[in-house]
């Protein structure tokens, strides 16, 4: 047993701390190898709480690692790269990005448009059109430098903690979903003829469930709801931003953020996975009525 085992200085002025955040005090220690842990290096098992270490070694369970691995908060698989779909979705963005600045005729066919030129000149073409797939294009193309730099620094400050802590799969379907919802609700209220495009929807899904998360670790609320409050003043007081997006992808977030964090363990997969599915349904109806609208 290393670092902060039982009988370190620590246990005798009556204080822990975390092993790997030894600024943070704490009562609780893995139930393998009794070391300090804090809410975010916590993983729930079957007795009690584990830390990274002794999830990714598999050690003093006598069997395979893989075998009754204990999970994140969410349910998650424990991961050697807690970033590694932060980072893809940070690759994609940036070729994107690229792409439509070397081919500059490529933009026009990404962005999010309810249906373009208006009436009756023809031919036109938008998501009303049948282009459906501009909702998911949309999230991941940005034109200027400004644009995709604030959202990739969002992504990245946000995207990690919550990868780490939902795991991939689920960290991938809050991203996409709040993506898509906030397409949905800028198609919906938007004009037709607005073109829209960035990430900020899914951004603000991050927002949401971070908030969520930060709740249910019961961590200081205030740095979150105050950067929150910061982004929601400038969506609603710049212009040329689409507010129905970050209200969209927000609301998003919140919802399949809850759902991921406080499922109870037996019914876990069902009642986060029936909850992304509620709301992507949610997006289809959404956009089904709008195109009615446009048609």
């Amino acid at each position: 047993m290393d670092d902060q085992a039982a009988g370190s200085p620590q246990d005798a002025h009556g204080v822990l701390a975390c092993y790997r955040h030894p600024d943070r005090e704490t009562g609780i220690r893995c139930t393998r190898c009794e070391r300090p842990i804090c809410p975010e290096c916590m993983i729930s098992a079957s007795v009690g709480f584990q830390c990274p270490e002794c999830v990714r070694g598999g050690s003093g369970t006598g069997h395979a690692p893989t075998a009754s691995m204990p999970r994140t908060i969410a349910g998650g698989t424990i991961a050697a790269d807690p970033r590694l779909v932060t980072k893809i979705l940070l690759g994609a963005n940036a070729a994107v990005f690229v792409a439509v600045h070397v081919w500059s005729s490529l933009l026009g066919h990404l962005v999010l448009i309810g249906v373009w030129p208006p009436t009756p000149a023809l031919p036109v073409e938008g998501v009303a059109e049948g282009e459906w797939y501009r909702l998911v294009t949309s999230m991941f193309t940005h034109e200027a430098i400004w644009h995709i730099a604030f959202n990739m620094l969002s992504l990245w400050w946000l995207g990690g903690p919550l990868e780490q802590a939902l795991g991939r799969v689920r960290y991938l379907a809050l991203y996409l979903i709040s993506g898509l919802a906030g397409s949905a609700l800028t198609y919906l209220l938007a004009s037709g003829s607005t073109a829209s495009l960035g990430a900020s929807g899914a951004i603000f899904g991050l927002f949401g469930a971070t908030a969520v998360l930060v709740r249910r670790l019961n961590y200081d609320m205030r740095p979150i709801i105050a950067l929150l409050v910061i982004n929601l003043i400038f969506t609603f007081s710049w212009s040329n931003i689409a507010w129905q997006a970050h209200i969209g992808g927000l609301v998003a977030g919140v919802v399949i953020g809850y759902a991921m964090v406080h499922a109870p363990r037996e019914r876990r997969a069902l009642i986060q996975y029936g909850t992304c599915a509620l709301v992507l349904a949610a997006v289809v109806l959404v956009a089904l009525v709008r195109t009615a609208q446009l048609a």
